[in-house]
């Protein structure tokens, strides 16, 4: 069913080397399980070495060097037309242009819309929504939406979603072959044996964001690691919609953790959108970018100043966005001793604005 697949989540081959037009980025290319182990071994010795280096240590890692990119660029368009199968029932129940976390859906026309629509009865929805935490309060929103996408459902292997310009009912995720299912078990087992070494050495683990066609199902995973990892402190860091993850992280009660960046991957994002024929991914502007980055970096600041149980990384060369930081974190009452906020800057560039964060 490749064909089927929406054009921003197929393998191009046009665009399987992911490094055209990429300069500040490092890209993995899957070869085999065995080297998806070496990267992972890899990933182990930097860990190591950071623990025994410092006492408050990051390490960085890319989803993308730990299995096979096919699937991430899979469940990428799961997860993207699950929230706008959500999102479009939302709008049928007269609450479009709302803020993607004050769309609630009544549970009981929740569950007429998917008898209709023929992808379960009522009777096979009632128990979705009657979880721990779900439907308690006769509503559901995004996050427990997105909760039933879930492995410990297996829900995933029974929904259909209305195709928008068909109207014709298709599998939500394609079966996997039997391979596909083992490479992916692997994937989450080596994310999982590096988290585990992380937290024994001390160390934060930083997802790297990536392509916007493989993030969806990165900042997912990552979301993942962080629910497991982050009961005491964020030790899993990754960047995925801010606000629906804070909120997460809110109703858990675990840490959350974010490093923020700009514009690592624009040429090559904007080139393979126009060629392969979808929406530009990227922000119109400069302007724009920086209005989106503040605005993020703001919310997760406010929220470190009401909970104390976020952390952030402005991974920023930009001068105004260093200044924007350190003035709101004066005024938030954020001191630089609790260590909830961080600045990254790569060796030797812009060292007029690293020396002073410095001192």
């Amino acid at each position: 069913g490749a064909e089927q697949r929406e054009k921003q989540y197929r393998a191009h081959r046009g665009f399987g080397d992911r490094r055209g037009g990429v300069i500040s980025a490092r890209t993995y290319f899957y070869a085999d399980e065995a080297k998806c182990d070496q990267h992972m071994e890899t990933f182990l010795r930097c860990i190591d070495a950071s623990g025994g280096s410092s006492e408050d240590g990051f390490s960085a890692i890319k989803l993308t060097a730990l299995g096979r990119p096919q699937f991430l660029l899979q469940f990428s368009e799961v997860l993207v037309k699950w929230r706008r199968f959500f999102h479009q029932m939302a709008a049928e129940q007269g609450q479009a242009g709302r803020a993607a976390l004050e769309m609630k859906l009544e549970a009981e026309k929740l569950q007429e819309a998917l008898a209709n629509l023929g992808i379960a009865t009522k009777g096979e929805s009632q128990h979705w929504f009657t979880g721990e935490n779900l439907g308690m309060s006769g509503t559901v929103d995004l996050l427990d939406w997105n909760s039933l996408i879930d492995s410990r459902t297996k829900l995933s292997k029974l929904l259909l979603v209305p195709n928008m310009q068909t109207g014709q009912l298709e599998p939500l995720l394609s079966r996997f072959t039997e391979e596909e299912d083992l490479q992916m078990k692997r994937m989450l087992q080596r994310m999982d044996v590096l988290a585990k070494r992380a937290t024994e050495k001390g160390v934060r683990l930083m997802v790297d964001a990536e392509q916007s066609y493989f993030q969806p199902a990165i900042s997912r995973l990552t979301l993942e690691m962080q629910r497991r990892f982050n009961q005491d402190r964020a030790i899993i860091e990754a960047y995925d919609n801010v606000t629906v993850d804070v909120e997460l992280s809110r109703r858990e009660g675990w840490h959350f953790g974010t490093k923020l960046v700009r514009g690592a991957y624009m040429e090559q994002e904007r080139e393979r959108a126009a060629q392969i024929g979808y929406e530009d991914p990227i922000n119109p502007t400069y302007e724009k970018t920086n209005e989106m980055y503040h605005r993020c970096l703001d919310y997760i600041l406010e929220e470190i100043k009401h909970s104390r149980k976020a952390n952030v990384m402005v991974a920023s060369h930009n001068e105004d966005t260093v200044k924007f930081t350190l003035c709101r974190m004066m005024e938030l009452g954020i001191h630089p001793s609790e260590k909830k906020v961080y600045f990254g800057q790569l060796l030797g560039m812009c060292d007029q604005i690293t020396f002073p964060l410095g001192e």
